[in-house]
């Protein structure tokens, strides 16, 4: 009986060593699955789950693939119906400006001049006298409430008389005009006397008194007088600004222009391993050492695992078209004689152009008005030919924002690789008004054509801007499909067939970004050996119906297989 019993446990024992799991030889981290899975990835579009080892895709496909990389350790992930999108790149915005707006005084959500004046008596209220205020976000064409206005923007007046002990400098929500009060411009040395600048213009009344107002350049003659940011501010800043990033689901970021200091800031986040973004940094194009700099020491790529990279020049042909900064062919329609104005003298950018070109930079140049977008693809074009010997495989130069064309120059991206970077949250919060600059027949033509550049075989970048508008991916997507005000007007869109179908705008915030970036190799789709970033929604933003793409939040953010952000 004895010898029976032990042959029992002996079959017993080789029963259950046959049904055990074996150790599989490589074991994903995590194993992601119950949810849709959109790849980017035009062989299989859509998956069932995804494996993730250390920081990159260990396997991508089928449920049951994925469970043969399942060991022990492997923790699987549920995603209950939440939707996964390759991680999204914010394709154009300021990073320190994201954080210092939450640091200053934001004033995008002021719906009138008064609105403003009150948010900055609030600040003031806790602010020693003599002490700057600073904030950003205003936009007069979008105030409920008009004031009595100047060229059409608010005098100082008001703000002068409420907030008489503290200069003021509040910026257009643009970047590209500020609102001072008297204190500041007593600071910066401005009365009816000043000259005006090269670039820019100091409002001024009919009597010759500056208005409070600094278009374009101008800005300068204020910002001189202000105090620099400390380091610490800096770095408060920079924290704040990547907690909004991850909260709205972003993992790369192209950072639209920086200077010496807070490219040392980047470095130094970096290192201690605190930046975990994928941040891609443009140069300050104006900043003449820090180009000789880098010409002579090339491009930083990938710097501090993965984390950073510069290899890109920012420069600007012009301002905006809110505050009619925008260079026009044509004047604007209402303001006869107005052309908008060029910023930065076109030699001095070809010069720079050249130069990038030839150390092996990219060229990121801001042009909005059609007239800014055709000068710079002319010395583009006259870049690319007359230096074919230091051409770089594919330059992909880049025009930021590119809101407006002549028509005749719009095939001209695809046929140079010009890429356009454009922000589609700017046509939801500029059309309203926007046709008042341009006139109805400009706006059909040649104003965020978006259907019409990718169907020319332009790549389009996709962002926001920001701090011009919140840093939510979810508003540029939903501009992009619906070409309406995040208010959800008109109904059928404005020019409803620039609009971009969902698997284009997705592109845009993915793939094409990282293309634009240099890295479609190593990131944009979820592809197996793809570093595994990735963002997870609670709803599936490729099929639910159009309006409620804007009440979608984001689940988690994923960078190199570490989880930065999760929803509470």
């Amino acid at each position: 009986m004895m010898r029976y019993t032990t042959i029992y446990l002996i079959l017993f024992a080789i029963l259950i060593s046959c049904t055990e799991k074996a150790e599989p030889e490589v074991s994903a981290d995590r194993i992601f699955y119950n949810g849709p899975i959109y790849t980017m990835d035009d062989g299989a579009p859509e998956v069932e789950a995804v494996a993730i080892k250390a920081d990159t895709f260990l396997y991508v496909g089928t449920k049951a693939g994925a469970e043969t990389y399942r060991g022990a350790s492997t923790k699987m992930v549920d995603l209950a119906g939440k939707t996964m999108v390759p991680g999204l790149t914010e394709g154009h915005a300021h990073i320190m400006g994201v954080g210092y707006n939450l640091l200053n005084v934001d004033l995008r959500e002021a719906k009138s001049y008064q609105e403003v004046v009150e948010m900055v008596v609030d600040r003031a209220a806790s602010t020693p006298e003599g002490t700057w205020i600073i904030g950003r976000g205003w936009h007069q064409d979008k105030w409920t409430e008009k004031p009595e206005m100047t060229n059409g923007f608010p005098t100082h007046d008001l703000l002068s008389d409420a907030v008489p002990n503290h200069p003021v400098y509040l910026k257009h929500a643009s970047g590209h005009a500020a609102l001072t009060n008297a204190k500041a411009m007593e600071m910066g040395g401005i009365d009816a006397n000043s000259d005006q600048p090269n670039g820019g213009e100091i409002f001024k009344s009919v009597s010759g008194e500056p208005t409070g107002i600094f278009n374009e350049t101008a800005q300068g003659l204020i910002t001189k007088v202000i105090p620099d940011a400390t380091k610490e501010s800096d770095e408060q800043a920079l924290r704040l600004a990547l907690d909004q990033c991850f909260k709205y689901g972003i993992t790369g970021f192209h950072q639209a222009g920086s200077g010496p200091d807070h490219i040392d800031l980047y470095k130094d986040f970096a290192q201690r391993d605190e930046l975990k973004l994928r941040l891609y940094v443009m140069l300050n194009g104006r900043d003449e050492s820090l180009l000789e700099e880098y010409f002579k020491k090339g491009i930083e790529e990938d710097l501090f695992d993965n984390q950073l990279t510069v290899r890109s020049v920012k420069l600007y042909a012009d301002g905006a078209l809110g505050s009619r900064g925008a260079w026009l062919l044509e004047e604007y329609t209402d303001a006869p004689g107005v052309h908008g104005h060029n910023v930065m003298p076109m030699e001095d950018i070809e010069d720079v152009t050249q130069k990038s070109y030839k150390a092996g930079f990219q060229v990121c140049v801001h042009a909005i008005g059609d007239r800014a977008n055709r000068e710079v693809l002319d010395i583009y074009e006259r870049t690319f030919k007359l230096y074919p010997e230091s051409a770089p495989k594919e330059p992909r130069f880049r025009i930021e924002h590119a809101q407006h064309f002549h028509p005749d120059d719009i095939p001209r991206f695809a046929e140079m690789g010009v890429v356009p970077s454009m922000q589609a949250i700017h046509m939801a919060s500029d059309r309203p008004w926007a046709i008042d600059r341009l006139g109805q027949q400009r706006i059909e033509w040649g104003a965020y054509m978006w259907q019409t550049l990718l169907q020319s075989g332009a790549k389009i970048v996709n962002g926001t801007d920001a701090p011009v508008e919140p840093i939510t991916p979810l508003a540029s997507f939903y501009a992009s499909v619906s070409r309406r005000t995040l208010q959800g007007n008109p109904d059928g869109g404005y020019e409803p067939t620039e609009k971009m179908t969902r698997e284009q705008a997705l592109r845009s915030y993915t793939l094409d970004a990282a293309f634009a970036a240099f890295r479609e190799d190593r990131k944009g789709s979820i592809e197996v050996g793809k570093w595994a970033d990735l963002t997870i929604f609670d709803q599936d933003i490729m099929t639910i119906p159009e309006d409620d793409i804007l009440e979608t939040k984001v689940s988690m953010t994923i960078i190199g297989g570490e989880i930065v952000y999760e929803a509470e």
